[in-house]
């Protein structure tokens, strides 16, 4: 049973995009390259390696190469695996390149359907400053106002339960999921950072929130 439609805004993914650009490049420029060596909460990824998966996914979209089957698990790690021998500075600028120009062909794409990149790389930015020792690490405050709109979408696209949450400092609770029949909504209360955190799939240790109506695993969007 759907939910009720909401308008798509085809241009958030390219704000958010370039916003997480602006926050993020810098930091990464001036980091020490033996800091990208560190593990991340992606199983088995460094935090160079999230982001050579970032570079890539986001160029072939601003290049056209969305074979069927191009962000399976096994072409990601394909992806990563070809900038393995790459400088650095290479990774930087083609995911830089990414942020600035992935945006205008997401919002180019009717359905939406690569709006979820979007969010997906801004998640990933949360596991680099993370692994970084960064705060805020999912939850830029120049960022949230873009990122919890798609993630309210992605949520319904991957038909998730219906679920409301009570953030704090915003005056309007969240809506996300579809209703399902028989079901009235979840309820959350806690701070976006670990909403973001439950819906991605990330590690909730030290996370403090309320949960009632729904698992943890039935809200995943990234699977």
């Amino acid at each position: 049973m759907a939910g009720p439609s909401v308008v798509r805004d085809p241009w958030l993914p390219d704000r958010l995009l370039r916003t997480e650009r602006d926050a993020l490049m810098p930091l990464l420029r001036r980091t020490p390259e033996e800091r990208f060596g560190l593990r991340t909460a992606c199983p088995g990824w460094t935090a160079r390696q999230v982001l050579a998966h970032c570079a890539a996914a986001l160029v072939r979209i601003v290049e056209g190469r969305l074979e069927e089957g191009v962000f399976l698990p096994e072409a990601n790690a394909a992806d990563v695996a070809e900038r393995e021998p790459w400088p650095l500075g290479r990774v930087l600028d083609e995911l830089e390149r990414g942020f600035s120009e992935a945006g205008p062909v997401i919002a180019a794409t009717e359905d939406g359907t690569l709006d979820a990149v979007a969010l997906g790389e801004w998640v990933h930015a949360g596991d680099v400053r993370e692994a970084f020792g960064e705060p805020g690490a999912y939850g830029g405050a120049d960022t949230l106002d873009l990122a919890l709109p798609l993630l309210s979408a992605a949520s319904r696209r991957r038909e998730t339960p219906a679920l409301v949450a009570e953030l704090p400092d915003r005056a309007e609770p969240l809506a996300l999921g579809d209703p399902v029949e028989g079901r009235g909504p979840a309820r959350y209360r806690g701070d976006a950072a670990t909403l973001v955190r439950i819906y991605s799939g990330r590690p909730l240790v030290g996370t403090r929130y309320e949960l009632t109506g729904a698992t943890e695993q039935e809200l995943l969007i990234y699977r």
